[in-house]
């Protein structure tokens, strides 16, 4: 864990999946920055990236994303890690112009241990993760086992067998 990190903090480290996408710019490059600035966050450990993949816009349009996830460990709670997500997306110059438009950089917090948050300014489980193969095929490198309420990863991947998804990389770092 983080070397500064007090006992109490060690015990109140959380498990937590990130995803990341990009369709503007150096989209892998972005992504694997992005990911090297996150495992570099005070706060956080042990963060593992996916494959990437590339994956066809959904409810949108543009260049294809760069996909993947990121577990990590953290002692960050779920809104200092989506301030120290968003402050990434800020230094890749992330504008929202509108929903689902292009850019340069997207960073979401898809899981947070088993935990369970509706807030103004965050939802975990991501609630549409389990309806996006550019999600789940991605989680199935780091966790092929892992439950969601809404059933196994690989029953729900199934289920977006008309997204398009490829992957890019054969390497889970």
């Amino acid at each position: 864990m983080n070397p500064g990190a007090t006992p109490e903090q060690a015990r109140r480290t959380a498990t937590a999946y990130v995803g990341l996408g990009a369709n503007l710019g150096e989209a892998a490059a972005t992504i694997r920055q992005a990911a090297g600035e996150l495992a570099g966050t005070a706060g956080v450990a042990a963060l593992q990236l996916s494959a990437l993949y590339a994956s066809t816009p959904i409810d949108s349009s543009g260049p294809d994303y760069v996909n993947a996830v990121a577990r990590l460990r953290t002692v960050l709670p779920p809104e200092a890690l989506l301030d120290a997500l968003q402050a990434i997306e800020d230094r890749h110059g992330r504008l929202r112009p509108y929903r689902n438009a292009p850019r340069t950089l997207d960073l979401d917090l898809l899981l947070y241990d088993d935990r369970r948050i509706d807030t103004a300014r965050l939802t975990v489980p991501h609630p549409r993760m389990h309806e996006r193969a550019f999600v789940l095929r991605p989680l199935m490198d780091l966790t092929p086992d892992l439950q969601l309420a809404q059933g196994p990863l690989a029953t729900l991947l199934a289920r977006c067998a008309g997204q398009g998804i490829r992957r890019l990389e054969d390497t889970v770092r």
